[in-house]
């Protein structure tokens, strides 16, 4: 049975990263976008990892997939979360979260917990709390503000 540890995304930086690296972390991935009503909980997701760092990593995935809200490079979405919200935590190159072009690891993601009939991810800022053992714990909708995961997040470190 797959875990998010036996998968690999490139980084922003263009580099391939094994999520296995993250292996006895508690992960929050979030499918991000830079011009998207939702976009302020980048402030959120970054006092989580900086508050919580010592066994928490947010793993931040640009997407484009949902009204355009992502139209920039790599370059420009580093330089974006940079100058606008300080974003220190590790972020990947931009990727598709549904369809045929989907990153395997959200196929896998979407497959493990749905909550769209069709398991599809709505809109920026899903978010999918995974445990140190890779396995995930429970998926948020995009109006779910990062400080409302706080109380799975330290029962997940405490585990």
């Amino acid at each position: 049975m797959p875990r998010a540890h036996d998968f690999t995304a490139t980084t922003i930086e263009g580099d391939d990263r094994s999520l296995g690296d993250y292996a006895g972390q508690v992960m929050l991935l979030v499918n991000v976008a830079s011009k998207c009503g939702f976009t302020p909980q980048y402030e959120g997701l970054e006092k989580l990892y900086r508050e919580h760092s010592d066994g928490l990593v947010v793993l931040g995935f640009p997407c484009d997939q949902f009204g355009n809200q992502e139209p920039g490079d790599e370059e420009d979405i580093k330089q974006f979360c940079s100058l606008t919200y300080n974003v220190s935590f590790p972020m990947f190159a931009k990727i598709e979260v549904n369809g045929d072009g989907a990153h395997p690891l959200y196929s896998w993601l979407r497959s493990e917990r749905s909550a769209a009939a069709d398991g599809d991810i709505e809109w920026n800022f899903t978010k999918f709390l995974v445990g140190k053992d890779g396995r995930t714990i429970k998926r948020y909708g995009p109006s779910t503000e990062p400080a409302q995961i706080l109380p799975d997040i330290e029962k997940a470190l405490a585990t």
